[in-house]
């Protein structure tokens, strides 16, 4: 198992340590050309403060990573970017990049997003492995079972072991060995993946146009359904709006079905009717899938028929 490294000013940190509790921050990087790929989801992230504050202050599981356009990340994780406002955000990319502004671009930044967050009082803060390069620019990566890696392990746990039991997962705390953590995505996070898992365009209509697309609980969060993949469907924002109405459903045949209750309502529909029988355009991967259960309980609680 492997941790991360990352730096980050003290202006990130301190306005996410004095928000908490907040359940997912987003560890962006301004540059927005690599997908950051260090980390296997559940494996630890940790925050190091500038020089010449060279410690390790906090950290997250790592949940997934992404390029996003800062109009989406803000919109999908707000104040958990670490900052209070979409401008001071822009002003923060413009100030790393060192360009001049350009109110027209909506800059693509690297998002690595993080869920259980947690932070350190000054007193429980760590310094940095001695093998450290203070060259380094972004992070640095080791290996939690061997060395350098190893002490740092041991130094989280005694750490994280001061905080309340409510902040970070119990494997943290327990001694041993690291262990992967399953990570509980939150609302933002689990955006982000539903989007990527669908390759960014829409399920039914096919459309690409990012800005538009939303990610769609199949069982609602508030109806005891979970932020999970599984549990998404990456939808064009109108279709959305439906979706959740009841107006439209995936049939377990994996199907759109439209109501009859839309035209009955509206008098229209003619649009909606066309996408009727359309076949789910679902992820690659099966895992990413929707699951039988959850189209099954949407048809039964919510599709009107």
């Amino acid at each position: 198992m492997n941790a991360y490294v990352g730096i980050t000013d003290y202006e990130w940190y301190g306005l996410l340590r004095d928000s908490m509790p907040i359940s997912e921050v987003n560890f962006w990087q301004p540059g927005g050309k690599r997908r950051f790929q260090a980390l296997n989801e559940g494996e630890l992230f940790l925050f190091k403060l500038h020089s010449p504050n060279d410690f390790i202050v906090g950290g997250g599981l790592f949940a997934h990573s992404s390029l996003l356009p800062v109009s989406l990340a803000w919109d999908a994780f707000g104040e958990s970017n670490g900052v209070s406002s979409m401008t001071e955000m822009r002003a923060r990319i413009e100030r790393y990049r060192s360009a001049p502004a350009d109110p027209l671009d909506d800059y693509t930044i690297g998002c690595i997003i993080l869920t259980q967050p947690f932070y350190f009082d000054r007193s429980r803060w760590i310094p940095i492995p001695s093998d450290w390069d203070r060259h380094t620019v972004q992070g640095k990566r080791y290996d939690l079972t061997q060395g350098n890696g190893r002490t740092l392990f041991d130094s989280v746990q005694d750490a994280v072991r001061s905080l309340p039991d409510s902040v970070v997962s119990d494997q943290l705390k327990k001694y041993g060995d690291p262990v992967l953590v399953k990570p509980r995505l939150g609302q933002g996070a689990f955006r982000l993946v539903v989007t990527d898992a669908y390759d960014r365009r829409c399920s039914l209509s096919g459309e690409k146009v990012l800005p538009v697309l939303e990610a769609a609980h199949i069982r609602p969060y508030s109806r005891g359904g979970e932020h999970h993949v599984n549990n998404g469907i990456l939808l064009r924002s109108d279709l959305h709006v439906l979706f959740d109405r009841g107006y439209i459903t995936v049939a377990r045949s994996n199907n759109l079905e439209v109501s009859r209750r839309l035209r009955e309502e509206f008098e229209n529909g003619r649009d909606y009717y066309a996408l009727h029988g359309r076949t789910l355009r679902a992820p690659l991967q099966a895992v990413n899938r929707p699951l039988i259960e959850n189209l099954t309980w949407h048809n039964d609680n919510v599709y009107r028929g």
